[in-house]
């Protein structure tokens, strides 16, 4: 316990000998763990938001284009709409016996940048929301706000508001957000809110929610002022998507085939269309990845040439330790935990960078309501980097701890 004691105190009292050199491989190695914990704190929160917000969808319909744009706006609504669907074309897919539950879609407006939703109460079910305050809607133009809708935005239960066509900042309150009022696309029709749900951690916390029957009144009313085509979302007979669950698992082979057999309907699965964008993306993913590991290799290189170096500068103090009493295993440990003392201070500043970048990332992308991350969580493969890092560090030290070890002490005089 005192050789241990000893060590730790000389290298401490070694590394601050040589400040700058200590300082770089500190820095080099907390960037690398840095970035990669950066990216598991990314890829874990985006993989666990998918999968909150798309637990309850099995399969979505809508306009025929991009699939993955479909799920995109329908399930995540992060995108703009791929069109319309008409409601009597897709009544032969709903009524079939594969589907247990068809909730439509009416997207094309929002407030302030969160999309106003037409749809059903079954959406609120499907991803397990209760009311905090107020009620459901139950006739035209009355809205719930998800948690965060009401956090950002301030609305509450009786308070109006009038929708913007598209994702624009427009849409206005004239008590709260005169600023915004001009802005409104659809001035003259006011929303009310009449409920606002609980936090669920899932895509409903940032919608605006309410009748389908709304949506096409806004829009049919809109239609007669204003050139064909610039509000085609939820007019008529129409809707943008339904989210389909399937009432038996034999659905998923054979209804998405019939669906996109149609003229006009398409079929997207949410569970490959992520699996498709985390593959489009796994090559940047892996470059970045690669990139950081080589810096933490390099900063085990640097602490590995800088152990070496100081070892050849150090023999007549080494000597001079031998010769006072201390053991071989003293100046073993010596080395050793000079190596480790710089991973660990490298951990330590990697953890900073790496959980105080996404914090500051997440509290800039909250502006914009698309993408939600913190950097008050934990990655389980954190951990492992952690461990593997500390490792790599002392593995650093080990080849010049060994030959410290087997130096004699009149070789050390020799070469001192």
């Amino acid at each position: 316990m005192k050789s241990l004691s000893t060590a730790i105190a000389l290298a401490f009292a070694y590394l601050r000998e040589k400040p700058l050199a200590t300082l770089l491989n500190i820095l080099l190695l907390g960037l690398g763990v840095g970035t990669i914990i950066a990216l598991a704190l990314t890829l874990s929160q985006l993989d666990d938001r998918m999968d909150r917000d798309a637990a309850g969808v099995d399969l979505v319909i809508g306009a025929k284009g991009s699939p993955l744009q479909l799920v995109l706006s329908s399930v995540f609504h992060v995108d703009i709409p791929t069109g319309n669907i008409s409601v009597a074309e897709a009544a032969p897919v709903l009524a079939s016996p594969m589907v247990r539950r068809a909730i439509p879609l009416a997207l094309g407006d929002s407030y302030r940048s969160f999309r106003i939703v037409g749809t059903t109460s079954a959406y609120i079910e499907i991803y397990g929301a209760a009311l905090r305050d107020g009620r459901i809607w139950n006739t035209s133009l009355e809205v719930v706000v998800g948690a965060d809708v009401a956090r950002i935005t301030g609305l509450t239960v009786g308070k109006s508001f009038a929708g913007a066509h598209g994702l624009s900042e427009g849409g206005g309150d004239d008590a709260d957000h005169a600023d915004h009022a001009d802005h409104a696309d659809h001035a003259d029709h006011r929303y009310t809110v009449v409920g606002v749900l609980k936090p669920t951690g899932s895509v409903i916390d940032r919608v605006i929610l309410t009748s389908v029957e709304s949506v096409r009144e806004v829009h049919e009313d809109t239609k007669t002022q204003s050139p064909p085509g610039k509000h085609e979302h939820g007019a008529g007979d129409q809707v943008t998507a339904y989210l389909i669950q399937y009432a038996t698992p034999l659905a998923a082979a054979s209804l998405p085939r019939a669906v996109n057999a149609s003229g006009a309907l398409q079929a997207a699965s949410p569970a490959a269309e992520i699996a498709r964008l985390f593959n489009l993306a796994g090559l940047g993913i892996i470059a970045l990845r690669g990139f950081a590991l080589v810096m933490v290799l390099c900063a085990a290189l640097g602490i590995f040439v800088g152990l070496m170096n100081a070892l050849d500068e150090r023999r007549a103090d080494l000597a001079l330790l031998r010769l006072l009493g201390a053991s071989r295993a003293t100046v073993f440990l010596t080395v050793i935990a000079q190596g480790a003392a710089l991973g660990l201070a490298g951990v330590i500043l990697g953890l900073a960078i790496g959980h105080a970048g996404i914090e500051w990332i997440g509290s800039a992308l909250e502006k914009t309501h698309r993408l939600s991350l913190t950097g008050f969580t934990f990655a389980g493969e954190e951990i492992w980097l952690i461990l593997g890092a500390l490792l790599l560090s002392m593995l650093a030290g080990l080849v010049p701890a060994w030959r410290a070890y087997r130096s004699a002490v009149p070789e050390l005089l020799n070469r001192a």
